[in-house]
Protein backbone atom coordinates (compact mmCIF):
# COMPACT_ATOMS: atom_id res chain seq x y z
CA UNK A 1 0.00 0.00 0.00
CA UNK A 2 0.89 3.46 -0.56
CA UNK A 3 2.97 5.18 2.30
CA UNK A 4 1.55 8.59 2.27
CA UNK A 5 3.05 9.93 5.06
CA UNK A 6 6.62 9.39 3.67
CA UNK A 7 5.43 11.70 0.60
CA UNK A 8 7.90 14.46 0.40
CA UNK A 9 6.88 17.89 1.43
CA UNK A 10 8.18 21.24 -0.65
CA UNK A 11 6.67 23.85 1.66
CA UNK A 12 10.12 23.82 3.78
CA UNK A 13 8.45 23.95 7.11
CA UNK A 14 10.10 21.86 9.79
CA UNK A 15 6.91 20.82 12.56
CA UNK A 16 8.07 20.96 16.13
CA UNK A 17 5.93 18.51 17.83
CA UNK A 18 3.22 16.71 16.26
CA UNK A 19 1.45 13.37 17.73
CA UNK A 20 -1.11 12.16 19.69
CA UNK A 21 -2.46 12.64 23.04
CA UNK A 22 -5.85 12.21 24.97
CA UNK A 23 -5.15 8.89 25.25
CA UNK A 24 -5.99 6.56 27.90
CA UNK A 25 -3.78 3.78 28.88
CA UNK A 26 -3.57 1.77 32.03
CA UNK A 27 -0.38 1.50 33.37
CA UNK A 28 1.60 -0.02 36.42
CA UNK A 29 3.51 3.40 38.72
CA UNK A 30 6.52 2.74 41.18
CA UNK A 31 4.22 2.80 44.56
CA UNK A 32 7.33 3.08 47.76
CA UNK A 33 4.59 0.88 50.10
CA UNK A 34 3.31 -1.82 47.53
CA UNK A 35 6.03 -2.01 44.88
CA UNK A 36 3.61 -0.89 42.40
CA UNK A 37 -0.14 -0.30 41.90
CA UNK A 38 -2.16 -0.17 38.50
CA UNK A 39 -3.64 3.33 37.83
CA UNK A 40 -5.14 4.77 34.04
CA UNK A 41 -3.10 7.21 32.77
CA UNK A 42 -3.72 9.87 30.13
CA UNK A 43 -1.13 9.90 27.50
CA UNK A 44 0.31 12.04 25.11
CA UNK A 45 3.31 11.29 22.47
CA UNK A 46 4.95 13.09 20.49
CA UNK A 47 7.99 13.82 17.62
CA UNK A 48 9.85 16.58 15.53
CA UNK A 49 9.00 16.07 11.95
CA UNK A 50 11.54 17.29 9.50
CA UNK A 51 10.22 19.70 6.51
CA UNK A 52 11.05 16.84 4.27
CA UNK A 53 8.30 14.51 5.62
CA UNK A 54 4.72 15.29 4.73
CA UNK A 55 3.10 13.49 7.98
CA UNK A 56 4.75 10.79 10.84
CA UNK A 57 2.79 7.66 10.74
CA UNK A 58 0.18 8.08 14.53
CA UNK A 59 0.10 4.54 14.81
CA UNK A 60 3.68 3.96 15.63
CA UNK A 61 3.21 5.94 19.13
CA UNK A 62 0.66 3.24 19.93
CA UNK A 63 2.52 0.64 18.80
CA UNK A 64 5.89 2.13 21.02
CA UNK A 65 3.32 2.25 23.83
CA UNK A 66 2.45 -0.91 23.46
CA UNK A 67 6.01 -2.55 23.23
CA UNK A 68 5.87 -0.74 26.84
CA UNK A 69 2.99 -2.42 28.52
CA UNK A 70 3.46 -2.90 32.08
CA UNK A 71 7.12 -0.94 32.17
CA UNK A 72 6.47 2.82 31.95
CA UNK A 73 8.18 4.28 35.00
CA UNK A 74 10.89 7.04 35.75
CA UNK A 75 13.75 4.28 34.98
CA UNK A 76 13.28 3.66 31.74
CA UNK A 77 11.40 6.54 29.84
CA UNK A 78 14.57 7.60 28.10
CA UNK A 79 14.57 4.30 26.49
CA UNK A 80 11.05 4.70 25.62
CA UNK A 81 11.37 8.14 23.79
CA UNK A 82 14.38 6.93 22.08
CA UNK A 83 12.15 4.37 20.80
CA UNK A 84 9.82 6.67 19.62
CA UNK A 85 13.07 8.49 17.82
CA UNK A 86 13.83 5.27 16.05
CA UNK A 87 10.47 4.04 15.31
CA UNK A 88 9.09 7.09 13.33
CA UNK A 89 12.22 7.88 11.92
CA UNK A 90 12.58 11.66 14.39
CA UNK A 91 15.64 13.81 15.88
CA UNK A 92 13.48 14.50 19.00
CA UNK A 93 10.38 12.82 20.77
CA UNK A 94 8.52 13.60 24.30
CA UNK A 95 6.00 12.05 25.96
CA UNK A 96 3.48 13.29 29.20
CA UNK A 97 1.78 10.60 31.51
CA UNK A 98 -0.62 12.10 33.58
CA UNK A 99 -2.36 9.71 35.90
CA UNK A 100 -3.71 9.45 40.02
CA UNK A 101 -1.73 8.17 42.45
CA UNK A 102 -2.93 6.52 45.49
CA UNK A 103 -2.03 6.18 48.77
CA UNK A 104 -3.26 4.78 52.66
CA UNK A 105 -3.15 7.94 54.60
CA UNK A 106 -3.26 6.92 59.16
CA UNK A 107 -5.84 9.76 60.72
CA UNK A 108 -4.09 11.75 63.41
CA UNK A 109 -5.71 10.83 66.45
CA UNK A 110 -8.06 7.81 65.69
CA UNK A 111 -5.56 5.73 63.61
CA UNK A 112 -8.47 4.83 61.12
CA UNK A 113 -6.68 4.67 57.85
CA UNK A 114 -8.06 5.78 54.35
CA UNK A 115 -6.97 6.08 50.57
CA UNK A 116 -5.87 9.84 49.67
CA UNK A 117 -5.08 11.18 46.12
CA UNK A 118 -2.21 13.04 44.31
CA UNK A 119 -1.69 14.05 40.70
CA UNK A 120 1.61 12.50 38.91
CA UNK A 121 2.78 13.96 35.48
CA UNK A 122 5.66 12.00 33.85
CA UNK A 123 7.15 14.55 31.50
CA UNK A 124 10.39 13.06 29.42
CA UNK A 125 12.18 14.48 26.13
CA UNK A 126 15.38 13.24 24.13
CA UNK A 127 17.23 14.67 21.33
CA UNK A 128 19.89 14.45 21.66
CA UNK A 129 19.77 14.64 25.16
CA UNK A 130 17.51 13.18 27.60
CA UNK A 131 15.34 15.11 30.18
CA UNK A 132 12.08 14.51 32.46
CA UNK A 133 10.24 16.31 34.95
CA UNK A 134 8.16 14.89 37.31
CA UNK A 135 5.31 16.69 38.61
CA UNK A 136 2.98 16.30 41.64
CA UNK A 137 -0.26 18.17 43.03
CA UNK A 138 -1.44 17.62 46.14
CA UNK A 139 -4.71 19.53 47.96
CA UNK A 140 -3.60 20.92 51.98
CA UNK A 141 -5.19 23.45 54.12
CA UNK A 142 -3.65 26.95 54.89
CA UNK A 143 -5.34 29.02 57.91
CA UNK A 144 -5.02 32.85 57.27
CA UNK A 145 -2.02 34.57 59.68
CA UNK A 146 -3.80 37.95 59.40
CA UNK A 147 -7.07 36.96 60.17
CA UNK A 148 -5.83 34.92 63.09
CA UNK A 149 -4.13 38.27 64.04
CA UNK A 150 -6.99 40.57 63.65
CA UNK A 151 -9.79 38.05 65.18
CA UNK A 152 -11.15 38.09 68.54
CA UNK A 153 -11.50 34.13 68.17
CA UNK A 154 -11.02 32.05 65.09
CA UNK A 155 -9.54 32.62 61.52
CA UNK A 156 -10.39 31.10 58.19
CA UNK A 157 -9.01 28.36 56.62
CA UNK A 158 -9.28 26.65 53.20
CA UNK A 159 -8.13 24.28 50.73
CA UNK A 160 -4.85 24.92 48.63
CA UNK A 161 -3.23 23.33 45.81
CA UNK A 162 0.24 22.64 45.67
CA UNK A 163 2.04 21.66 42.48
CA UNK A 164 5.31 20.77 42.89
CA UNK A 165 7.83 19.75 39.51
CA UNK A 166 11.24 18.80 40.21
CA UNK A 167 14.67 17.32 37.90
CA UNK A 168 16.75 15.11 40.25
CA UNK A 169 19.42 12.92 40.16
CA UNK A 170 18.61 9.39 41.55
CA UNK A 171 15.32 7.99 42.74
CA UNK A 172 12.53 10.29 44.41
CA UNK A 173 9.25 8.61 45.73
CA UNK A 174 6.19 10.15 44.94
CA UNK A 175 5.73 9.82 48.83
CA UNK A 176 8.84 11.93 49.61
CA UNK A 177 7.76 14.49 47.89
CA UNK A 178 4.31 14.31 49.52
CA UNK A 179 5.58 14.73 53.07
CA UNK A 180 7.40 17.79 51.49
CA UNK A 181 4.72 19.39 51.21
CA UNK A 182 2.33 18.18 53.74
CA UNK A 183 4.75 19.29 56.33
CA UNK A 184 5.12 22.78 54.81
CA UNK A 185 1.21 23.28 55.07
CA UNK A 186 -1.17 24.23 57.87
CA UNK A 187 -1.73 21.32 57.70
CA UNK A 188 -2.68 17.86 56.10
CA UNK A 189 -6.06 16.60 54.33
CA UNK A 190 -7.58 13.60 54.97
CA UNK A 191 -9.89 11.46 53.64
CA UNK A 192 -11.31 9.89 56.44
CA UNK A 193 -11.71 11.44 60.11
CA UNK A 194 -13.42 11.10 63.10
CA UNK A 195 -14.50 13.78 65.62
CA UNK A 196 -11.46 13.70 67.63
CA UNK A 197 -9.29 13.44 64.72
CA UNK A 198 -10.79 16.55 63.18
CA UNK A 199 -10.51 18.57 66.60
CA UNK A 200 -6.79 17.74 66.55
CA UNK A 201 -6.44 19.06 62.50
CA UNK A 202 -8.32 22.18 63.10
CA UNK A 203 -6.09 22.95 66.14
CA UNK A 204 -3.09 21.92 63.99
CA UNK A 205 -3.78 24.44 61.04
CA UNK A 206 -4.45 27.15 63.82
CA UNK A 207 -0.98 26.63 65.42
CA UNK A 208 0.32 26.81 62.19
CA UNK A 209 -1.24 29.68 60.00
CA UNK A 210 0.42 29.77 56.63
CA UNK A 211 0.13 32.52 53.80
CA UNK A 212 0.78 30.98 50.15
CA UNK A 213 3.90 32.91 50.26
CA UNK A 214 4.61 31.06 53.89
CA UNK A 215 3.78 27.23 52.11
CA UNK A 216 5.80 28.78 49.06
CA UNK A 217 9.19 29.61 51.21
CA UNK A 218 8.43 26.48 53.26
CA UNK A 219 8.59 23.98 50.70
CA UNK A 220 11.21 25.37 49.52
CA UNK A 221 13.85 25.02 51.84
CA UNK A 222 13.12 21.53 52.27
CA UNK A 223 13.77 21.10 47.95
CA UNK A 224 17.11 23.46 48.36
CA UNK A 225 18.28 21.15 51.25
CA UNK A 226 17.86 18.07 49.16
CA UNK A 227 20.81 17.06 46.90
CA UNK A 228 18.71 14.76 44.72
CA UNK A 229 16.65 17.84 43.52
CA UNK A 230 18.72 19.50 40.42
CA UNK A 231 15.65 21.50 39.68
CA UNK A 232 12.04 22.92 41.32
CA UNK A 233 9.08 24.33 40.59
CA UNK A 234 6.36 25.16 42.97
CA UNK A 235 3.35 26.74 42.66
CA UNK A 236 0.67 27.45 45.59
CA UNK A 237 -2.76 28.10 45.00
CA UNK A 238 -5.10 28.94 47.89
CA UNK A 239 -8.69 28.87 46.83
CA UNK A 240 -9.63 31.71 49.13
CA UNK A 241 -12.77 30.84 51.51
CA UNK A 242 -13.74 34.35 52.18
CA UNK A 243 -12.71 36.18 49.02
CA UNK A 244 -14.40 35.72 45.35
CA UNK A 245 -10.77 34.94 44.03
CA UNK A 246 -7.45 32.81 44.43
CA UNK A 247 -4.44 33.95 46.19
CA UNK A 248 -1.14 31.99 44.30
CA UNK A 249 2.46 31.94 45.01
CA UNK A 250 4.99 30.47 42.25
CA UNK A 251 8.89 30.16 42.18
CA UNK A 252 11.32 28.19 40.33
CA UNK A 253 15.04 27.44 40.93
CA UNK A 254 17.55 25.45 39.21
CA UNK A 255 20.61 23.99 41.85
CA UNK A 256 22.52 22.86 38.72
Amino acid sequence: MKDVQKERDSRNIQIDRVGVKGVSYPIIALDHENRTQSTIAQVSMSVMLPHEYRGTHMSRFIETLEEYRGRVSPHNLEAFTRRLCEKLSAPEASVSFAFPYYFRKQAPVSKIESFSKCDITLQASYGPDFDMVIGLGLNVQTLCPCSKEISDFGAHNQRALVELSVRSRGLLWFEEMIAMIEASASAPIYTLLKREDEKFITELAYSRPRFVEDVLRELAGKLDAESRILWYRVNVTSYESIHGHDAFAEIERDKR
